[in-house]
């Protein structure tokens, strides 16, 4: 089971979710494919993910993060033993968003809301100050990523396997080219 986790103010509708489920399809691995919407609250966001995921083995379980959405693979990965997979991953995401609080909106859905203190709050109580089992996360990581510094997350995946690239931006150009990579992984 591949799981998509999608980052902060996006959607099953990010080009990436799309993208890796029509190639899950493409392999005839539709069903085992999901990729939740995340409520804004990482609170009911994991609790969402874990609800989905209830019934699965955990050794059967790959997450797949992007962003926001790697800062909550992380914690699953660490509560439940899942395998982990960050693309372009926010590190330490109660720090990092800090800087953007107040009104949002949704990219893919237009849902307008505000990120308060009470998020922030939350955040902190699902960071991780360091992964336990490096083998059970891989890396993907691109140095032209202009919201986040890719060496936070090179730093703190210390022991993971890495795939570093040159250039790219936070969206990670040519994500494509590493679904063999997940599904190896």
């Amino acid at each position: 089971m591949i799981v998509y986790l999608h980052g902060f103010n996006s959607s099953p509708a990010s080009g990436k979710a799309r993208q890796l489920g029509e190639y899950m399809a493409g392999i005839g691995r539709q069903a085992d494919y999901l990729c939740p919407a995340l409520p804004n609250s990482p609170r009911e966001a994991i609790a969402t993910v874990e609800a989905a995921l209830a019934c699965r083995q955990a050794d059967t379980i790959t997450l797949v993060g992007s962003s926001l959405g790697g800062f909550y693979a992380t914690h699953l990965a660490e509560k439940h033993g899942w395998k982990a997979v960050l693309v372009n991953p926010a590190v330490h995401a109660n720090l990092l968003l800090r800087g953007v609080l107040g009104p949002q909106t949704n990219w893919h859905t237009g849902e307008k809301w505000v990120l308060t203190e009470a998020h922030l709050v939350e955040l902190d109580t699902l960071d991780v100050a360091a992964i336990t089992q490096p083998e059970r996360y891989l890396l993907l990581a691109q140095t032209g990523d202009e919201v986040l510094d890719y060496r936070n997350a090179v730093t703190y995946y210390t022991g993971a396997r890495q795939i570093i690239e040159d250039g790219g931006d936070h969206g990670f150009v040519g994500f494509d080219r590493h679904y063999p990579t997940i599904l190896d992984f």
